[in-house]
């Protein structure tokens, strides 16, 4: 091989990241430790802001690198779990349920465990899109990635993890079944009121139909957020005001308030295209009933990295999709399977919310699935199908949410759930 030749391989990256959240620095992680050359890009600079509620349950928690410290702004043994306001309980737990991050900590922890691994990362980078074939292609095994001011970087393989609003998940095509509305306000509070928080969080089944609200307390900082179904933008921005009204902190100013969209993937949702990988937010990976995502960022993007170094590798097209629809497949059989049983949920939910608050405060068993899932010794689909009598109650659910759904129709003036 001639010195020009070489001199072009140098400039060909075996994978390129896209997004330096959760999945992304997962993806340039495993692919890093696997001796790869791989960039990170990232358009934001880092410590940057995320709508997130920032809690780490065991599935995040068992994803993350060797020996990474969690930053813990609080560690959670106890949850009030009400009904929009009403019939408040708590239940409590000796050990630690799960804990609370600022995102802007962790996501920059993460990214730094990427780079320790190995992976160079550049941020203050816009991606405008990707290529896999035309003029800036210098053969089939290798992807454009073109940056907003021109760049051309070039790559083996490419992993897209950049958020809900991705624009490498437009080139893979994912398509989406169910777009949710998330609002969120950072609440400074004084000493005396974080105290009453410390340890312990709030989540409020809401009004509207699949809604639910959340507390959670980090230091002298409590994050207050609400989520419901997009379209329902008036009434998800009231339940939100009215639930910080209700909680007593209506009159402390927020450091912070943003929205963000999250979006789940349908079931047939393409995760690949040619040599291009989708992961987290980007592939619509996310627990549809509690919007649950940084465990299934983490996990989907240390997946991504590792097929993208096996699809790197490839020869030819027929071997880069062999590699695809491999990572496909571990998709779909780990994360994809925990979906499925979190639709089933979010209907039964969206049908019975008072039915699923009484079973969780008044139900042993179901008290104690829900810190089993929380800690990480089980997951729900994992719950499901080895707990006979968890199969029972869902089928149950099923049931109910149908005959919940047929007295809706029949009666189009009333409300789910009510």
């Amino acid at each position: 091989m001639s010195s020009d030749n070489e001199a072009e391989d140098r400039t060909v990256w075996d994978v390129v990241v896209v997004g330096a959240g959760p999945g992304g620095s997962s993806a340039a992680r495993a692919a890093a430790e696997a001796g790869r050359r791989v960039l990170l890009l990232e358009k934001a600079e880092l410590p940057r802001y995320k709508t997130c509620g920032g809690g780490i349950i065991g599935p995040s928690r068992d994803a993350l690198p060797p020996g990474f410290e969690l930053p813990l702004r609080d560690r959670v043994h106890a949850v009030t779990f009400s009904l929009n306001g009403r019939l408040a309980r708590t239940r409590r737990s000796k050990r630690m349920l799960f804990g609370l991050v600022n995102r802007p900590e962790f996501d920059e922890r993460l990214a730094q465990a990427a780079v320790k691994a190995g992976a160079e990362l550049r941020t203050g980078v816009t991606v405008s899109r990707v290529e896999q074939h035309g003029p800036a292609v210098p053969d089939r095994r290798t992807v454009a990635v073109v940056l907003a001011d021109g760049e051309i970087v070039l790559a083996r393989a490419v992993v897209g993890a950049d958020g809900s609003a991705s624009r490498i998940g437009a080139h893979v095509g994912v398509r989406l079944d169910q777009v949710d509305l998330g609002l969120e306000a950072e609440i400074p509070v004084p000493p005396e009121v974080a105290g009453d928080w410390r340890g312990r969080v709030l989540i409020d089944w809401g009004p509207l139909p699949g809604s639910y609200g959340w507390v959670f307390p980090k230091g002298e900082v409590l994050t207050v957020g609400v989520i419901s179904a997009r379209g329902e933008g008036a009434a998800t921005k009231r339940y939100l005001e009215q639930f910080i009204g209700r909680l007593g902190l209506s009159g402390f100013e927020p450091s912070v308030s943003s929205g963000h969209l999250t979006r789940c993937r349908t079931d047939d949702s393409p995760l690949s295209r040619g040599r291009v990988l989708v992961c987290g937010d980007a592939a619509g990976l996310l627990e549809p009933w509690t919007r649950e995502g940084i465990s299934f960022a983490l996990r989907s993007g240390r997946l991504a990295g590792q097929w993208a170094v096996r699809i790197a590798e490839a020869l030819d097209a027929v071997d880069a999709r062999r590699q695809a629809l491999n990572y496909t497949f571990a998709i779909k059989s780990g994360l994809g399977v925990e979906m499925g049983v979190g639709r089933r949920m979010l209907t039964a939910f969206s049908q019975r919310p008072r039915l699923l608050h009484t079973t969780l405060v008044g139900f042993r068993p179901a008290w104690a699935a829900f810190t089993q899932i929380t800690r990480g010794s089980t997951t729900l689909a994992g719950l499901v199908r080895t707990h006979p009598m968890a199969r029972r109650a869902l089928s149950a659910l099923d049931r109910r949410a149908g005959a919940g759904a047929q007295e809706a129709s029949a009666e189009p003036g009333s409300r789910p759930g009510e």
